[in-house]
């Protein structure tokens, strides 16, 4: 769960490119719609990533039998891929027209997927299931460019703010007054590096994500263009710029992916990291000594946090599309969905999920802390990654520009409008 997770942080390296796009997908839509006998009936796959060990098998298994006994007559077969490669399988799978019938994945991959017309578009076949699910979920999952909802929301993580109250005393800074704001933070990542050479508050350029949870406007009302180079989305990445000229931001932080964030914290070299809900219990186990003297705060953001989110999709090919449906449907519901969020520390999309006193009620330990904390933050936080933002072209460019900038070979604007332009022309390129 831990390696899967770290790419849900990072959200990065979709590789569904042209191959999809050009291939199946113009095959898709030129071609009649498969039967289904409209039954709940049949034998269907289903596909998970990186969720069959020792921790989840029973879970499924369970799940499965339990679904199948309450419908006679339907054959659930359960597949699991291996995080690694995640997205070359979905690509080649895609070509090759052999998509499982319901798949998990998150809102980028659907996106790439549903505009090569091979997920079901819910808004059309589903229409009842919006009032299921929290509206930011759903509006995570449907996708204006595309004209519909091409999944059914299933589990979100967020977490909050995590801090090295040594290094904070260290470095000339009090514990007891953690940064809570975006100001806050840059002003004691100042004093960070100005006291403690090679021992950043940051270890990374801003994401997507940050720019959205700074308060950028990230695309257009319309999904149809991105906008994050505004007058706002260079107040932020300024602020990386003064303090990458002040040493306050190291050059291995041009290019850091989160991987490489979370294990300069681990090693005790970094004085902050936003994390997840399952953060915890990872520092406790592989960071004993950080653990000791970490300090937790809420997720620091201009407006609602940020979150992540996976969902299941029903493959627009599937010979009983009807099961299908209602297997998603049954993954996904409150239930279930509580049931699974429990065990795997993440959290329900579903309307009400939240309200049960597992997400509410304090026992004082910390990691009931970490989680209440983090709910909290599922009520009002927002998918801030944009679908339609390419998990390799994009972020390779704007991480590309950023560093332009700031080393100083470039003006801040003048990267942001490159990174803005790279990624328009390619979103145009596939109208």
């Amino acid at each position: 769960m831990t390696s899967r997770r770290g790419r849900l942080a990072l959200m990065a390296g979709l590789a569904i490119g042209s191959l999809v796009l050009s291939g199946c997908g113009s095959d898709m839509n030129s071609s009649s719609k498969p039967s289904d006998d409209g039954k709940v009936a049949g034998k269907i796959t289903f596909q998970t990533w990186n969720l069959k060990n020792d921790k989840f098998t029973s879970y499924f298994n369970n799940l499965i039998a339990a679904f199948e006994k309450a419908h006679p007559g339907t054959d659930i077969k359960w597949v699991d891929q291996p995080a690694e490669g995640y997205q070359d399988k979905l690509s080649a799978d895609a070509a090759a027209g052999s998509l499982p019938d319901v798949i998990d994945m998150g809102p980028e991959s659907a996106y790439t997927l549903g505009q090569a017309g091979v997920l079901l578009n819910l808004e059309k076949d589903d229409p009842g299931a919006k009032k299921l699910y929290l509206p930011k979920a759903w509006e995570a999952m449907t996708f204006k460019k595309l004209g519909g909802t091409y999944g059914y929301p299933w589990y979100l993580n967020t977490g909050p703010s995590f801090f090295n109250t040594a290094l904070f005393k260290k470095c000339g800074l009090d514990p007891k007054h953690l940064p809570k704001t975006f100001d806050e933070l840059f002003d004691q990542a100042e004093i960070m590096g100005k006291n403690c050479k090679d021992t950043p508050m940051m270890a990374r350029m801003p994401s997507i994500e940050l720019f959205g949870a700074y308060g950028v406007p990230l695309m257009n009302a319309a999904g149809t263009k991105f906008t994050y180079n505004d007058a706002k989305g260079v107040e932020l990445v300024e602020h990386f710029r003064k303090l990458y000229a002040g040493k306050a931001l190291t050059k291995e932080a041009l290019n850091n992916l989160q991987t490489k964030e979370l294990e300069t914290f681990k090693a005790g070299r970094l004085g902050y990291m936003g994390g997840s809900s399952y953060t915890l219990d990872d520092l406790k186990a592989t960071a004993p000594n950080v653990y000791k003297t970490l300090g937790i705060g809420p997720a620091i953001t201009n407006g609602a946090p940020n979150t992540y989110m996976e969902s299941l999709v029903v493959n627009a090919g599937s010979k009983h599309k009807t099961l299908a449906k209602a297997f998603a449907r049954y993954v996904t519901n409150p239930a279930n969905q509580l049931a699974f969020g429990k065990k795997a520390s993440v959290f329900p999309s579903t309307v009400g999920s939240m309200d049960d006193p597992y997400f509410t009620k304090d026992d004082g330990q910390p990691s009931t802390k970490v989680r209440l904390q983090s709910a909290a933050q599922v009520k009002k936080a927002v998918v801030y990654w944009p679908a339609a933002f390419s998990g390799g072209a994009d972020v390779e460019t704007l991480r590309e520009q950023l560093a332009l900038a700031v080393i100083g070979k470039k003006s801040v604007k003048d990267a942001l409008d490159t990174s803005v332009k790279f990624s328009n022309d390619r979103l145009a390129s596939q109208r």
